[in-house]
Formats: structure tokens, C-alpha cells, sequence
């Protein structure tokens, strides 16, 4: 699999990747390396990993707790205290060895870490292989509210091992093409189909394709001021529902990729509306969602406290809610004025 070169940093695929590490590691002469894991890839990936990584360096495992719950300033202020405990210096080493929670951040904790230390993602859910840990960002939840705390700050590497899916539950894999299904909608529809037919799946093709797509978007526009706001496409209303359902106790949380997938049914109502998005490709859109992750229970009475979150959302201005839209599959608009009433409707699509 041909390696992709971001803006600063390369991403390897396979055996390759692994052998590129280990160089890298000997060419800048780390202090020390520090790998951070979560309690499900402690168990599950680490063996692997450690396996795998041909170093001589001395290294220290630090651990948190697995769940979007934890992606939070508490977090890191553990990170940062047991680096300090353990010797970590301006010359170390921080890699990331987990799904989007881990990557994000373990990359903010190294890009605030005595002003900035180098780190290295090593993403092991289909989510953080097609986007969370490719592109720059890092960060952190306040509360409920979706990534309202972090940098931008790019790793020196990414390694991209197909073989940790092997870890994952089915339902994590189909949180993970809910973003695959974002880059087919507004990219490259060949990818929505391949999903929506699921014919002849090859995942590594479809992973190297989704990082191709959101590295040429990201190399246009890297601090998101323009293009790279396409990125976002379902996520406007998706975080909104995904903050909702984690605070209130009578609702089951949603994975990353369920509510991302709602939200595209949404947006793509909204795209009809406002931009003649086609009925048909609105209808195909839904099905499919629902084909493949079910419906979650939206009622009249939730809609109000979705909305309430939605406020938070980054790409806001002004306190007005700034969407990203579809004239047509890989054809958007972004940063488009959407009325409370027809996010309502779109909702109300959704659920019915």
C-alpha cells in the first residue's frame, strides 16, 4: 500500500509502517518514549504493538480509561502528571495507540507538554484510521460539548495496521463507515455505493481512499477557514444528537459514526430544501443510514435540548449554526444559514 505524504508528516501502511517507526525513532534520538493506551487497547492491541516496535529506547505505558466520557481536562492532567513523574522531557517521545478518544487526546496532551513533544499516532478502530487522527486536530470535551478544547498540531507519523480491526465489534467497524460514507458523499460517491451495495468490501482500499480524500482537503485548507468545513458534512446536527444522548441518562449513547449517520440524514433533508439536493439521492441516503445502524429514538420532546447543543458547535458565527450542504453528490456548499424550523423538519424526516 503506497504511503501518503501530508502536509509535515507521512502516513504508512502495513509492515511498512512499523519498519519506518523504527527508523524515525533512531534518527531522532528520542530521550526516552511513552506509549499511551486505553483499557481496551492495552488488552487488545498493545501485544501487537509492542511486538512489533524495534527500538532500544527505554519505554513507559500510561493508561486511561476507554470512553468518550474521559476525553476530558482530568484526563490529561493525569497524562501530564504521570509524564512529569516518569522523567519525560522536551526530547521524548508520545504515541498514541487507540481509536479517536486516545489520538485526539494523546495529541493534545504532546502538543502542550512543555510547549510541544513529538507524537506519533498509531489509530486502532476504523473511525481513527479514516479520520480522527489524520489532519491535525487535537483535542478535548468540555462537559458534553464536543471538541471545545485543543490545537492544531500535526504528528511526525502515522501507522496505519489494518490488523487491529480484528479487535473490534461489529458495531464499532459500522461507526467507523459512517465517516467512509461522509468522504462517498461528498468526494467520491464510488465509496457510498461500494457500502450501500456491499459488494466485494476491500477495507484496505477503502481506508487508503478516505485518507487520501481528507489529506488533499486538509493540505488545501489546514486550520479549517474553507474547504476543509466539508470535513464536517453530518456532523452539525450529528455532534448535537451525540452530546444529547451521552448527558441524558434515559437515552443509550450512540457511537461517534451513529450519530454522524443520523446527521447526514438530516443534512441531506436540509440540502433538498434549501439546494434542490435530489429526492432520490435524499431517499438513498436514508435508506442506507438505516440499513445499516438502525433508528434511533428521536421525539418531538427531544429536539429542543438538540438544538440547545447545537449552539456549541464550532464552525458557529455569531451564534448563528453554520452548515456544510450538498447541491449534489461531491458537489457542497458550505457555511449556509439553516432556519431551527427546518432542522426540526429534518429531524422529524429521520425519525419517521
Amino acid at each position: 500500500m503506497v504511503s501518503i505524504q501530508a502536509e509535515t508528516y507521512p502516513i504508512h501502511f502495513n509492515e511498512k509502517a512499523y519498519n519506518e517507526l523504527a527508523k524515525h525513532i533512531v534518527e531522532n534520538a528520542y530521550s526516552s518514549i511513552f506509549i499511551l493506551v486505553d483499557t481496551n487497547t492495552i488488552e487488545f492491541c498493545y501485544p501487537r504493538f509492542i511486538q512489533l516496535l524495534e527500538t532500544d529506547k527505554n519505554i513507559e505505558v500510561i493508561q486511561i480509561d476507554a470512553g468518550e466520557v474521559y476525553k476530558n481536562m482530568e484526563t490529561c492532567i493525569g497524562v501530564w502528571n504521570a509524564m512529569t513523574e516518569l522523567g519525560a522531557d522536551r526530547h521524548s517521545l508520545l504515541i498514541t495507540l487507540g481509536g479517536g478518544v486516545v489520538t485526539d487526546l494523546g495529541g493534545f496532551v504532546a502538543a502542550t507538554f512543555k510547549r510541544g513533544i513529538d507524537f506519533i499516532n498509531i489509530p486502532t478502530t476504523l473511525l481513527s484510521m479514516v479520520d480522527a487522527s489524520v489532519g491535525g486536530k487535537t483535542g478535548i470535551d468540555l462537559g458534553v460539548l464536543k471538541n471545545q478544547i485543543g490545537v492544531f498540531s500535526n504528528p511526525k507519523m502515522i501507522v496505519i495496521d489494518p490488523e487491529y480491526l480484528h479487535t473490534l465489534s461489529e458495531r464499532e467497524i459500522r461507526s467507523g463507515t459512517a465517516e467512509i460514507l461522509k468522504y462517498g458523499m461528498t468526494h467520491d460517491k464510488n465509496l457510498f455505493n461500494q457500502i450501500k451495495d456491499n459488494l466485494h468490501l476491500n477495507i484496505i482500499t477503502l481506508i487508503h481512499r478516505s485518507i487520501e480524500i481528507k489529506n488533499t482537503v486538509v493540505l488545501e485548507d489546514p486550520l479549517e477557514q474553507n474547504v476543509r468545513k466539508v470535513l464536517n458534512w453530518g456532523h452539525t446536527i450529528g455532534h448535537g444528537i451525540e452530546s444529547y444522548f451521552l448527558e441524558n441518562a434515559s437515552k443509550e449513547n450512540l457511537t461517534h459514526g451513529e450519530a454522524i449517520a443520523i446527521g447526514m440524514v438530516c443534512e441531506a433533508f436540509i440540502s433538498n430544501k434549501l439546494l434542490n439536493f435530489p429526492k432520490e439521492h435524499l431517499n438513498d441516503i436514508k435508506n442506507t443510514i438505516i440499513s445499516l445502524f438502525g433508528k434511533a429514538e428521536i421525539s418531538d420532546q427531544d429536539v429542543p435540548y438538540i438544538l440547545n447543543y447545537m449552539k456549541h458547535d464550532k464552525k458557529n458565527v455569531g451564534g448563528e449554526i453554520q452548515f456544510v450542504l450538498l447541491e449534489n453528490f461531491e458537489h457542497f456548499k458550505i457555511n449556509r444559514r439553516v432556519s431551527n424550523v427546518l432542522i426540526e423538519e429534518s429531524l422529524m424526516f429521520y425519525s419517521r
